[in-house]
């Protein structure tokens, strides 16, 4: 066995992911949906892990002026696999939990600022997000919140302004 010095930090700062400055772990349960979420001021990178259970992570580029605006990608994330999903700042994030009981962790390069976190609608059509299907048994569960999130197109340029 051969020890290679190269620490975490180093890896992650390679892949172009900048210092990460907060760590954040949620747990939900099946139906739960989270999202779509970024915030105005400065705005976080989150690398998202799923450290037990199986979650359907999406990421949407919400950058006016990007030439991916709008545009979403969705990729499973579970226990088994240990996949990661760099979402990087400037884009909204969410996630549907597939398995009974899902854990997520977060390492953010930003700090939380609540008071400006925005959010888009989950399901608006011009996104083109395919949701996996729960099964018949099973709603989608939002918070208040995230319930009245407005579609992309109804969001005004000032809260699209990434600074």
């Amino acid at each position: 066995m051969q020890i290679i010095p190269q620490a975490i930090p180093e890896v992650l700062q390679e892949a172009g992911i900048p210092e990460l400055v907060q760590h954040n772990q949620s747990r939900s349960r099946r139906g739960v949906l989270r999202g779509l979420h970024y915030q105005l001021v400065n705005p976080q990178g989150k690398l998202v892990r799923c450290a037990r259970g199986q979650v359907f992570n999406v990421a949407v580029d919400v950058r006016p002026g990007s030439p991916t605006f709008g545009q979403s990608v969705g990729v499973l994330l579970d226990d088994v696999a240990h996949h990661q999903l760099w979402v990087p700042p400037g884009f909204a994030h969410g996630f549907l939990v597939l398995s009974e009981v899902a854990d997520c962790c977060y390492l953010c390069s930003e700090y939380y600022h609540p008071q400006s976190e925005q959010g888009i609608a989950w399901n608006d059509p011009a996104l083109e997000i395919r949701w996996p299907a729960l099964p018949e048994d099973v709603d989608i569960q939002l918070s208040v919140k995230d319930r009245d999130n407005p579609q992309l197109k109804y969001k005004s340029a000032e809260l699209l302004l990434i600074e």
